[in-house]
Parts: C-alpha cells; sequence; structure tokens
C-alpha cells in the first residue's frame, strides 16, 4: 500500500485507537481528529463527549500522533438531529447511527480532513472496502458479531475510495488484546452504545423535550381499550418493556383455559395508528401482528451508484440480525420492495432494509411499509 496521509476520526473508544495505531505501524502519517458533535446538554452525565476527548487525546499521545478537536455540532443539529425528530414526530423510528455516518463522519468530517491534505480517512468501523475493477465494494467486517456494514450502507463511491476500516478484518477480540498490548489508556473501555453522539440516556425523557406529545387510547388486536400511551412518537414496533400495561386478567376459566394462559403473555407494540392516534398492541412474540413477508423501501441509496438487478438477495431490517434471504423488485433508482422467504418480526417503518449479495453490501433503503 502507498504511504499517505491518514486523517483517522479518534472517538476515544478502543476501536479507532488501534486503527491509528494500525496505521502509523504500516507507515502512514496518521493525524488524529476528534468529533465534537452535541452540546445542548454538554454538562448532563449523559453526553461524556469531554471524557471521550480525554481519553483520545491520551491515545494520541501514546502514539506520537497529533489531535485536533473539531466542533460539527451545528451540522449534526441541522442534517441529522432535526430529521431524527422529524422522523419521530411523523410515528416512524429513525435510525441516527445511519444518517450520522452518511452526513458526518463521512461528509462534514471527511471534508475537513482533506482540507488538511489527507489522501484518506480512517475510522473503527467493523466494514471493509474493496477495490475491484476501479470501483469500490463494502464488505461486511470479519467479525461477524460486529459487523457495522448496515450503518454505512449510505456511502458512496466518492467516499468509499477515500475510506480506511483497518479494523474490519480482525475480530474484537484480538482488537482489545493489541490496545493491551501497546499499552492504550482505552484498552478495557466499554463500548459506547445510545443516540449517535449524544450518548445514553433516559429515551422518553430526553426526546419529551423535543417532541409534541398527545395521549391517547391503547388497543389490543379485538379493539378493546386497555390503556393509555403518552405519545405515539415514544413507541416502536416491536416494543416489550415500557408500554405501562400489565397482562389482562381472563374473563372466565373456559376462555383463559382456551387461550392457553395468553391472557399473561406479554405485551407488544404492532401498530401505530396515526389518524387516530391509537397505538396497538398484542399479546406474545409470535402474534401474526408482528410478522411481515413483504415491505417497501424508498429514499434508497446504492454503493455502486445504480440500484442492483432484481433477484434474490439477503437482507437485513434491523442491526444484528441475519440475513433473510428474498426477492428484490426494484421500483426505481430511489425504491424498491422486499419478499421474504420467512416473516420477518417487527419490521419498523424508518428503519433501514440493507441488501446484501454474500459479503458484499449493495446499499439499501428507508422502510415506508411492511405487511
Amino acid at each position: 500500500m502507498k504511504l499517505q496521509r491518514v486523517v483517522v476520526g479518534l472517538s476515544g473508544g478502543v476501536d479507532s485507537a488501534v486503527s491509528a495505531h494500525l496505521l502509523k505501524q504500516q507507515g502512514h502519517e496518521v493525524v488524529g481528529i476528534f468529533m465534537k458533535n452535541w452540546e445542548d446538554d454538554d454538562d448532563s452525565e449523559h453526553c461524556l463527549s469531554n471524557e471521550d476527548f480525554v481519553d483520545a487525546a491520551a491515545v494520541a499521545d501514546v502514539l506520537g500522533i497529533e489531535i485536533e478537536h473539531v466542533n460539527f455540532a451545528a451540522d449534526y443539529k441541522d442534517r441529522v438531529f432535526a430529521e431524527f425528530l422529524r422522523e419521530y414526530q411523523a410515528g416512524r423510528t429513525p435510525n441516527p447511527d445511519v444518517l450520522c455516518n452518511a452526513e458526518i463522519k463521512f461528509k462534514a468530517f471527511l471534508d475537513h480532513a482533506m482540507r488538511l491534505g489527507a489522501q484518506k480517512i480512517a475510522t473503527g468501523h467493523y466494514a471493509r472496502v474493496r477495490e475491484t475493477g476501479g470501483s469500490f465494494q463494502l464488505l461486511k467486517g470479519l467479525d461477524p458479531l460486529k459487523d457495522q456494514s448496515y450503518f454505512l450502507h449510505r456511502l458512496n463511491q466518492a467516499q468509499l475510495a477515500k475510506t480506511l476500516f483497518p479494523v474490519g478484518e480482525l475480530p474484537k477480540t484480538e482488537v482489545r488484546r493489541i490496545a493491551a498490548d501497546i499499552g492504550l489508556p482505552n484498552a478495557t473501555k466499554r463500548d459506547s452504545t445510545g443516540i449517535c453522539f449524544i450518548g445514553e440516556r433516559p429515551f422518553r425523557e430526553f426526546l419529551n423535550r423535543y417532541l409534541q406529545h398527545t395521549p391517547g387510547p391503547i388497543e389490543d388486536d379485538r379493539g378493546r381499550t386497555i390503556g393509555e400511551h403518552v405519545g405515539l412518537s415514544f413507541y416502536t414496533l416491536g416494543q416489550r418493556k415500557g408500554i405501562g400495561i400489565g397482562g389482562l386478567k381472563p374473563q372466565g376459566t373456559a376462555r383463559g383455559a382456551a387461550r392457553g394462559g395468553a391472557d399473561h403473555a406479554p405485551w407488544f407494540v404492532a401498530r401505530k395508528q396515526m389518524a387516530t392516534n391509537t397505538l396497538v398492541v398484542v399479546q406474545g412474540h409470535g402474534h401474526p401482528w408482528l410478522q411481515s413477508s413483504r415491505l417497501s423501501a424508498d429514499d434508497a441509496s446504492w454503493v455502486s451508484g445504480h440500484a442492483p438487478a432484481p433477484g434474490r438477495l439477503g437482507a437485513k431490517t434491523r442491526y444484528r440480525q441475519a440475513d433473510a434471504s428474498g426477492d428484490l423488485d426494484v421500483g426505481s433508482s430511489a425504491a424498491f420492495a422486499l419478499r421474504f422467504d420467512a416473516p420477518q418480526w417487527a419490521v419498523t417503518p424508518g428503519q433501514s432494509a440493507v441488501l446484501y449479495d454474500g459479503e458484499v453490501c449493495l446499499g439499501g433503503g428507508v422502510i415506508a411499509a411492511a405487511a
């Protein structure tokens, strides 16, 4: 590999730290950038950007590389968070990590790195890039438990041409081993979770600051009102915890026996009826209303720059699920439909349907509807 000036997004976590180490070990000129993207409540216990910057700076010190602190908070609020809120207000469940990667890490950050004279950028994502015939493919990370190609499916050819994923070839256990061997101060730091760049926090309480909400009825699959919700934006399909209702008591021994104790099965959110402000819940993980054999998606983005041919592909409708096989029908370059071989659980509008041909991530779109 030609030696290059590579700007690494140092998050304070172990994956980006080891990425920077591997690149320096290969002989590249490595510069670190720490991205600050949220400052609405920077003093809160949930947003730990100051602590993360201290960790990132400590890593840079150990590795002997420069680090720059860059504030993209305005870009994040305009390009990611505003869309995040619009989707929730409309009753959908967005995936902020997908938008965050497309708009901040591989757009605002990439542009800034290029202004610093970088030939490439690098992040700690578990994915791979392969150049073939002058074009670039996005591949799954080799660690199946950590593969993050799902969150990167909106990257385009220009972005992939300038991107390196140094830990994409490694299992997470090896990344932690390397970090410990070279004495990185964050070798055992736990992985970050929560909203991209905002962090872990009580989600309903957080959304409550930004979204209008109107309480309404909770109905079961027979149309019986069994409770009251706090606002449809605060629920997602398949949700089990935090609905605020217990099991219904059986109305008569015979009926309870006939349902095989279903009255005590857990409740799941199955539908959100925006027109009537009604939350519909069902009992049991296997309820038919939680199963979908088809979906339609729009706002599609294709890694190659064009939609794949209709036919058999694998797809994920949520992170960490196994690829589900099915048939792709492309309506246009920006819309497609999928018909699955086996019903998929809690397919959720607003989430991403991401398509795969084996280890190659082809792109995907935003789920519009499922049936």
